[in-house]
């Protein structure tokens, strides 16, 4: 299907559109990779396999919360169409009934981390002191994964309402504070990587204390129910279970990476936790256009407004993959002096450069991917990103295996891991996301 035709002032409107959410989505969603940023600059200076551990149990809590990532992204659709269609209260009681059922999920999640946390380890093939650690830190920051998750259905409310300004507020305030809990428990306590754990903790729980406050009063307001509905829970849960499938298949290819990275040694690994943690900051920023295409694309189809959420895509897949561009220049000339931030290793500090320059050279097919991603998302498009999603992790699983198998260790194989990775595994994900917005079949109009 051809793009339809849009004036200059069109062009110049929506691109008001999605910078106006997309500058302050950008903050809140580097929220939990700055958490982890901060995290490895602290605990990177207590020793390499302090680092090692915190890569191992980072990327379980993140596996966590990306699985559940659903619960931001289901409520930002539902309560972007129902406000298109002019049906703000119940847009509102959608996203309470999504805040429950993230504390649900929450709960339940934190019991299981913390008994299931040294079986996690051993899966992943740590032992010894890698594996000590990684125990601790996943032990004592488990609490604050409940509140990660009522956090982000939280937000997704907020931008289905196009409001990302006030997570952007919340989630600055969070860093400040995690990062003076960190270096205060780390350091001035003597906690080691717990103090580390904790402070991340604690910071997560009185975040989703405000937002979930913020919400609550926005839906008295416009006269919501603020108790749980069976039924609005249930069609949250299952709206979000082709997500949970396209984010596992995603997570599933990141655990694969470190299991790889593991077995390249703890230089390599070490180095991972770096470059992991900086691929991260960057997807989230871009991620920050795929939130505004979310919002915007939910709203537009709502509202039956087609040639407007076309327009909406080809402008954000513009901005996508310049940003990218950008992100991917800056991070391949810094890497040599980001380095020595985060390991005194030099081996490690060799890894670290060597993994940023292969992802900056990759960054703006990442762009495309993200925004495609987010376009696809607000649509309700679920189910198919749940089937391409598999598809990747296939086409992945092979060139994954191969560095395994002949890759050297340390830095070099870092290098080729992050190849296979931001390169082949992203390059799947951009060809079947491509495909499927050129056509129709994803634009579904109505509440």
């Amino acid at each position: 299907m051809g793009e339809p035709r849009h004036t200059p002032g069109s062009s110049r409107s929506i691109d008001r559109e999605i910078l106006a959410l997309a500058v302050p989505a950008l903050g809140a969603l580097i929220a939990e990779p700055v958490f982890v940023l901060v995290d490895s600059a602290v605990v990177g200076h207590l020793g390499t396999a302090q680092l090692a551990g915190l890569s191992l149990a980072s990327n379980v809590l993140l596996t966590l919360v990306g699985l559940c990532v659903f619960l931001a992204y289901t409520t930002t659709a539902s309560v972007a169409r129902l406000t298109g269609a002019g049906r703000e209260r119940q847009a509102l009681q959608s996203g309470i009934d999504g805040m429950w059922l993230a504390l649900g999920i929450g709960a339940v999640l934190v019991v299981v981390l913390l008994l299931a946390a040294p079986l996690t380890v051993a899966a992943l093939g740590a032992h010894g002191d890698v594996a000590h650690h990684a125990v601790t830190y996943l032990r004592w920051s488990a609490p604050g994964l409940a509140g990660m998750l009522v956090v982000q259905a939280a937000t997704g409310v907020l931008r289905g309402l196009r409001d990302t300004r006030t997570p952007l507020v919340v989630a600055a305030a969070g860093a400040v504070l995690n990062t003076v809990l960190n270096i205060a428990l780390v350091y001035g306590v003597g906690m080691g990587i717990a103090g580390s754990g904790l402070g991340t903790a604690i910071t997560q729980l009185l975040m989703a204390v405000v937002l979930g406050v913020i919400v609550v009063r926005g839906a008295r307001r416009r006269g919501a129910s603020l108790r749980p509905h069976r039924a609005g829970i249930l069609s949250g849960a299952r709206a979000g279970a082709p997500l949970v499938v396209r984010t596992l298949s995603l997570r599933a290819a990141i655990l694969l990476t470190v299991v790889v990275a593991t077995g390249l040694g703890d230089v390599a690994l070490a180095g991972h936790q770096v470059v992991s943690s900086l691929w991260g900051l960057a997807a989230f920023a871009l991620d920050a256009l795929a939130i505004a295409a979310q919002a915007l694309v939910g709203h537009g189809l709502g509202a039956g407004d087609v040639a407007h959420v076309r327009g909406v895509l080809r402008r954000c897949l513009q901005w996508g993959v310049g940003a990218g561009a950008v992100i991917g220049l800056l991070l391949a000339a810094a890497g040599w002096w980001i380095a020595p931030l985060f390991s005194p290793d030099p081996d490690v500090r060799v890894a670290i450069a060597l993994g940023i320059a292969v992802c900056g050279v990759l960054m703006p097919m990442a762009g495309w991917v993200f925004v495609l991603d987010g376009v696809l998302i607000g649509a309700g498009d679920g189910r198919y990103l749940a089937w391409a999603g598999m598809a990747t992790l296939v086409a992945y699983l092979p060139f994954a295996l191969a560095v395994a198998a002949w890759a050297p260790d340390g830095a070099r194989g870092l290098a080729w891991l992050w190849l296979a990775f931001a390169g082949v595994f992203m390059a799947a994900r951009a060809v079947t996301t491509g495909w499927r917005a050129r056509g129709d079949r994803w634009l579904v109009t109505g509440a």
